[in-house]
């Protein structure tokens, strides 16, 4: 028997905090298809009420995901006044490590995302599944070294 979940929820977004959001949400809706939401999101110190975000400006955008409809999820785009430094990238950091996009090619996606200033972080790899599926992923950096997977799957 299954046990349910202690809440009731819906996925809703994902934040990414950015040094620039503007040229950032530019690069994910330019390269991935993203569509920006609106209104654009402007807080101020009154609004933030917490004690980690005390004392800061967030600004930034809303971007829906593609494949997923007007109802689905978002990557939340948004930059801070102050920011901090920031740890070095690697996909096997602790933490939230990449989002991913499914792709047709994966090959051809990573070129995309390295002629519009991302990076590599590795090597284009195929791998089959216990369940007898092939997976082709490659781990690449948005201009901002946020980590990515692109995916594609075969029958």
């Amino acid at each position: 028997m299954e046990t349910p979940p202690l809440l009731s929820a819906r996925y809703a977004h994902t934040n990414l905090t950015a040094e620039d959001w503007e040229a950032l949400a530019d690069f994910y809706e330019r390269v991935f298809g993203c569509e920006r939401t609106l209104p654009q999101r402007d807080y101020t110190d009154e609004a933030l009420h917490s004690g980690a975000q005390r004392g800061t400006r967030q600004r930034g955008v809303h971007l829906r995901l593609p494949g997923h409809g007007p109802g689905g999820p978002t990557l939340e785009i948004f930059g801070y006044d102050p920011l901090t430094n920031r740890a070095r990238t690697a996909p096997n950091r602790p933490g939230f490590g990449h989002i991913a996009f499914e792709v047709a090619d994966v090959a051809a996606a990573r070129a995309v995302v390295l002629a519009e200033g991302g990076s590599a972080l590795g090597e284009v790899v195929t791998q089959m599944t216990p369940l007898g599926r092939a997976i082709t992923w490659a781990y690449v950096a948005d201009p901002e070294c946020n980590v990515i997977e692109l995916q594609s799957w075969t029958a």
